[in-house]
């Protein structure tokens, strides 16, 4: 299998990440539905005894040594983690890259479709008389964000602030935590991978950007984007067809089965034989010299 085109990936990746961003930014809704959500949501939790978001809020407000640090992971990680793990599959894992980064779209675009469908206002922008702190405001003297959003300063009005549903923050945690988990090599990179989801969830919650069933739903655009990811290769395996463009199509051949390609084993079921008995395997650089077993001597042993 061919390894991906660098520069096809990077349109794509730009294509996609400039849809979510021009369509969250679009999908602003009315402020009193999406006030009105919000409060839906916290009553819902209230209900079921699930609202973990105004303790956790005052512990980051009372003590900045929690609350800082926990701003400049929310502002600043998902930026950062998010490519560095498309990086590195796009180095290490060529094999199972291309339905990663499939998986992370179509999850993307989900996503999306939720800040449409459902404007929600985030707890930091309640009325205060239900208990929440925007702790970015409140800590804004201490990072490059404004007191509006995690934007820079002075291009809060250029983000979307009602679109909490579903947090986009934790699925993409969740997306990289699988992706270090499932092919990390080393305790530590699957460390990372339980590490990281579950610290994004208490930063979503504490800093008051999130609700907990915001995270909730973020996990299940994530798993439904896992199940479409299938039909979403096949898709791109016929329009390279039409195309020709490369890079495109999932592993394992048109479609890239979702066993193979998101969350499969590392080899491949047949190796592509290059010739004089040089060998090489999908994601291998260099083909290594297997030595094939002799062939039978069918010759009686009295004619010998």
């Amino acid at each position: 299998m061919r390894r991906p085109r660098w520069w096809v990936e990077l349109i794509l990746i730009a294509a996609v990440y400039a849809a979510y961003s021009g369509g969250r930014l679009l999908a602003r809704g009315d402020a009193s539905t999406a006030v009105g959500h919000g409060l839906a949501l916290l009553r819902a939790e209230d209900a079921l005894g699930l609202a973990a978001e105004r303790p956790l809020n005052r512990l980051f407000t009372d003590v900045p040594w929690l609350g800082v640090p926990a701003d400049f992971v929310y502002a600043s990680l998902h930026y950062l983690v998010t490519p560095l793990v498309l990086v590195w599959l796009f180095r290490r894992r060529p094999v199972r890259y291309r339905a990663a980064r499939a998986w992370l779209m179509t999850s993307t675009l989900l996503g999306l479709v939720g800040f449409v469908l459902l404007p929600t206002c985030p707890p930091r922008l309640l009325d205060p008389v239900h208990g929440f702190t925007d702790t970015m405001a409140h800590f804004s003297a201490y990072g490059w964000w404004g007191a509006e959003a995690s934007a820079p300063r002075g291009l809060g009005g250029l983000t979307n602030q009602y679109a909490a549903m579903p947090s986009l923050h934790v699925g993409w945690a969740l997306w990289c935590g699988v992706m270090l988990w499932r092919y990390g090599r080393t305790p530590l990179p699957r460390t990372l991978g339980v590490a990281y989801p579950l610290l994004t969830t208490v930063v979503v919650m504490g800093t008051a950007n999130h609700y907990l069933l915001d995270a909730v739903a973020g996990a299940a655009v994530m798993g439904a984007g896992l199940l479409l990811t299938p039909y979403v290769l096949r898709f791109l395996d016929r329009l390279r067809g039409l195309t020709g463009l490369t890079g495109l199509t999932g592993p394992g051949g048109p479609g890239g089965r979702l066993g193979e390609g998101v969350i499969g084993g590392e080899s491949p079921r047949n190796s592509p034989v290059v010739g004089g008995g040089w060998e090489t395997s999908a994601g291998e650089r260099i083909p290594g010299q297997r030595s094939a077993p002799a062939a039978a001597d069918d010759t009686p042993a009295s004619a010998r």
